[in-house]
């Protein structure tokens, strides 16, 4: 597990990032608040994994970081430099090229009427990492010799419908890799692979970890895959981060009483899991929410105070935080019991 240096600075700080849409139509169309207040730090060489159920705003902090789409509020450091404050309309080529993202469908993120040698030409040549036809091609070749699709010379002259699922997704890292990045956003990039391969692909993004010093952003649902990958876990509920730990303690050990149950819904064949929480229906509210904790309405330890006021982060330790009431100074004893 890589443990950064507090002395060095983080590769990448978000800190306070927000992203609001406005929804309906007439003079006072409604907000939804997709994410508040996300702030965490990425090291070199970490790989932090971002959980958390559908629509919770694991994707759109990833096309946030990646420049995608504009900020609503907050801040986005690289190497210690604003990167909204100093390119605020669109990211800069060179910010791109040490900033890349993997997508979560390997089928729609290559253009069929191309060739693979193609895909992986463009931002080589865009970032200038060729300069003469020999070096392009050479260059194709190796990329995709470092994911292992090889004879590369062969596959590089082929199209996308002729390789598999998990093929697809090797090229895509393989044209993330061409700008030679120090972070890789990985939106879900195993989660539409057969159960079969999605080890082969997560080894070979630690190995390229180890080899070229990337850190990862890893976006999954699958809590298993981020325990078996990333260092540290961030859970992100109604666009909220409300904990982060050390992926095996928080395996073993969640506090917030939505990462219980996200851990209960794992199949756990050892029986080692086990929670006797249960969530009471309903949804989060996303459009002009209610004041407090957006899980107050399906939590079973709901407490007063989680009506009124979002909690703060209480430090459990050196490596871990979370955002419930339940915890810190002056948390009560006694929660309210679950409906029925």
């Amino acid at each position: 597990m890589t443990i950064r240096d507090p002395q060095r600075p983080a590769l990448l700080e978000v800190r306070g990032l927000s992203k609001y849409f406005h929804v309906g139509q007439g003079f006072k169309p409604k907000q939804l608040r997709a994410l508040q207040d996300i702030s965490f730090t990425l090291g070199e060489r970490e790989v932090i994994a971002l959980v958390g159920e559908s629509g919770s705003g694991k994707s759109t902090i990833a096309r946030l970081i990646a420049r995608l789409m504009p900020v609503s509020g907050g801040k986005i450091f690289f190497q210690g430099r604003d990167i909204l404050d100093a390119e605020p309309r669109e990211a800069s080529r060179d910010y791109r090229s040490h900033v890349q993202m993997i997508f979560q469908d390997p089928f729609g993120s290559l253009n069929p009427v191309h060739t693979l040698g193609y895909h992986l030409e463009r931002p080589l040549l865009l970032h200038g990492k060729a300069r003469t036809d020999a070096e392009l091609r050479d260059r194709v070749h190796a990329l995709l010799s470092t994911v292992d699709l090889n004879p590369a010379a062969e596959v590089a002259a082929k199209y996308p419908h002729q390789l598999s699922g998990g093929q697809r997704q090797r090229v895509a890292i393989a044209r993330a890799l061409a700008p030679e990045p120090s972070i890789i956003l990985a939106d879900e990039p195993i989660s539409m692979l057969d159960v079969s391969i999605r080890v082969g692909v997560l080894n070979l993004m630690e190995r390229l970890k180890e080899e070229r010093g990337i850190s990862y952003l890893y976006i999954t649902h699958d809590l298993a895959s981020a325990r078996y990958f990333a260092d540290r876990t961030m859970v992100l509920y109604a666009g909220q981060l409300v904990e982060s730990a050390p992926s095996e303690e928080l395996m073993q050990r969640p506090a917030h009483p939505y990462t219980q149950l996200l851990l209960s819904a794992v199949p756990d064949p050892t029986g080692s899991i086990t929670s006797e929480l249960k969530a009471r229906p309903g949804a989060p509210v996303l459009i002009d929410p209610p004041p407090g904790c957006p899980f107050a309405a399906r939590c079973p330890n709901v407490l007063p105070a989680c009506r009124e006021r979002m909690p703060g982060r209480t430090q459990l330790d050196a490596t871990r935080w979370v955002r419930c009431h339940l915890f810190g100074e002056g948390a009560p004893a006694v929660p309210e019991k679950a409906e029925a």
